[in-house]
């Protein structure tokens, strides 16, 4: 029998106080993103861990329509890729449900097949220009708006920033995924061929690992900073303020301190341009709220050594030709020329790779020249608090700078609208991780190698929390075997709170949790596949990862000890936390002054 999980309670007209469905007013290639309604049961809906905050009115602009509605599907359609037409997504709460819009008319399948045919050849065969000449776009544009002076503007003069702003990003995220795309469609070639061949097509990652990427060099650059802070001696000065309070600290320390603070302001000015989530306008960068940074350097000093980049590259590329020497040895001949013709593709067209590195120039700072003038609007128009405009939808906004609304008219939603995102932030640690009807199976690539949902999780998600189980399963991501203290994190605002050697339990990780990786002593995720941020990035620092384990994030408790054999994919739960004393972090609910 088929399992429905009800929609009732995230059933919402309205959604945020105030809303309107013409407030979401931006084109789609397919189906719009909107609130659930009791008839969207009838679908099968997974809850997007990309997003665990949930989004303001202005942060839905950036991802739920631009990204879902418009960027997966124009480039699914553009491709096209024979079996889906790209995501759509519902509103429960502030919450993102995704869901994957097949094709199944066979006609329709055949005749994008060959269309596909005919399109990804060229587009792989000249893979290094052809990604070189996207990311430069994104770049450009970039570099333009860095260099724009938002301070004279009048409103009105922001309203047009705002759209240009809006454009870039919405044509970064066309490039996005008609690069993503065919590079995922050559990798699932690569994968199904060593299926056939009779290898573990799990193992397909691990041929591809040892590449550098953008987010790797910031880590190596914040852990620079954590040896300078070491070197100078300010160890104690971190261990004792919290992060918010460290630049002042370090401010009145004075002498060494000086110094590093002046080496955070160029680690700042290279690698601060990224927000704390992927594609979120609520969000500030590194630059405007280094918080962050100040939490990983004083974690990274709790340990005793740092972290050796040097030597976890090294033991990544053993690691690899080892494992392409294992696969080929039990080959025959003609096996061995179809496993090299396929590996090559692949390591010219890297999709583990170009996962992590597309974040620097895409994922991570996209949205910010829209929070940029969405920030300056709020200045300009006398708002209590410049981010007050992440709670006003996208075409209120633009009423308010171009004067058809005047603030103090819509100043009173912003309150009652900053209430919604803080209790449905409360709530997710209990939503469902999927709504609607559940298949056994599902048949979207992208659903299975990067979300993580396969049968196996599709039935632990049915059937639920066990309150005395000791033992999840899910995909072995990242070899290897760890034990150490559970810290179950909401969102990366969080990742100060890890020690050096506790294991990461969370939804899923994505670039802006990577600098973790360098202290922890395993991970355990809800979701992700073989090609999710997490699995890619535990196997290139050796860290045990366990993807798609459905319930975690309910079931470990923070505090918890256990055990993640990232070779078998099981996390055992050696011994439970005293309820009393576990830690429970500080909540991220809200969102930080600016």
């Amino acid at each position: 029998m088929t399992a429905v999980i009800p929609v009732d309670d995230y059933v919402s007209d309205e959604w945020y106080p105030g809303f309107k469905q013409e407030m979401f007013d931006q084109p789609w290639a397919i189906e719009q993103t909107r609130p659930l309604r009791k008839e969207d049961e009838s679908r099968f809906w997974f809850l997007d861990f990309h997003w665990p905050r949930g989004f303001t009115p202005m942060g839905a602009a950036t991802w739920c329509e631009d990204g879902y509605c418009w960027g997966t599907q124009y480039a699914a359609e553009t491709l096209p890729l024979p079996p889906g037409k790209g995501f759509v997504g519902r509103l429960a709460g502030t919450h993102l449900y995704g869901t994957a819009m097949p094709v199944t008319n066979p006609r329709e399948l055949a005749a994008r097949g060959k269309r596909l045919g005919r399109t990804l050849p060229g587009f792989l065969g000249n893979f290094a220009e052809n990604w070189a000449v996207a990311r430069d776009e994104v770049d450009e544009g970039w570099q333009y708006f860095r260099g724009l002076d938002l301070t004279p503007q009048s409103p009105a003069e922001l309203a047009t920033t705002l759209r240009e702003a809006r454009a870039y990003s919405r044509r970064a995220y066309e490039i996005h995924f008609e690069v993503m795309y065919p590079m995922l469609a050559n990798f699932l070639g690569f994968y199904g061929a060593c299926a056939e061949m009779g290898l573990d097509p799990s193992q397909t990652g691990r041929f591809l690992q040892g590449e550098d990427t953008k987010i790797m060099q910031a880590d190596r650059a914040l852990n620079e900073l954590t040896r300078s802070a070491r070197a100078a001696g300010l160890a104690p000065v971190f261990a004792a303020h919290e992060p918010s309070e460290l630049r002042a600290a370090l401010t009145a320390h004075g002498g060494s301190a000086a110094q590093w603070l002046t080496d955070l302001d160029d680690f700042l000015r290279v690698h601060g341009w990224r927000t704390e989530g992927i594609t979120d306008i609520a969000l500030p960068s590194w630059i405007e709220d280094p918080t962050p940074v100040f939490g990983m350097v004083r974690s990274f000093l709790e340990q005793p050594e740092d972290h050796d980049f040097a030597a976890a590259h090294e033991a990544v590329i053993l690691e690899r030709d080892a494992a392409v020497d294992a696969a080929r040895s039990g080959l025959t001949l003609e096996e061995q020329r179809v496993f090299d013709a396929g590996l090559a593709s692949n390591r010219a067209v890297n999709f583990p790779w170009w996962q992590d590195e597309h974040a620097f120039y895409i994922d991570l700072r996209v949205a910010l020249p829209m929070r940029w003038a969405s920030l300056e609007i709020g200045r300009k128009v006398g708002a209590d608090r410049p981010d007050d405009t992440m709670f006003l939808f996208w075409p209120e906004l633009l009423d308010v700078a171009e004067g058809r609304t005047t603030w103090s008219s819509v100043a009173g939603l912003v309150g009652e609208r900053r209430d919604y995102f803080r209790q449905w932030n409360a709530r997710r640690p209990s939503m469902p991780k999927v709504l609607g009807t559940v298949p056994d199976e599902v048949a979207d690539p992208i659903m299975i190698e990067v979300f993580g949902i396969n049968g196996h999780s599709l039935k632990v998600m049915q059937r639920g929390v066990d309150a005395d189980a000791t033992e999840l399963t899910g995909i072995a991501a990242a070899k290897g075997t760890a034990r150490g203290t559970a810290r179950v994190l909401s969102s990366s605002d969080e990742l100060h709170r890890l020690s050096p050697g506790d294991v990461l339990v969370c939804e899923s990780t994505s670039p802006n949790w990577t600098p973790a990786f360098g202290k922890i002593a395993a991970c355990v995720c809800d979701g992700g596949g073989t090609l999710s941020h997490a699995a890619i990035v535990g196997r290139e620092y050796g860290i045990p990862t366990v993807t798609a384990a459905a319930i975690a994030t309910v079931t470990i408790r923070d505090g918890d000890e256990i055990e993640v054999d990232g070779t078998r994919g099981i996390v055992t739960i050696l011994k439970r936390a005293d309820q009393t004393a576990s830690a429970t972090g500080p909540s991220s609910g809200d969102l930080s002054e600016n």
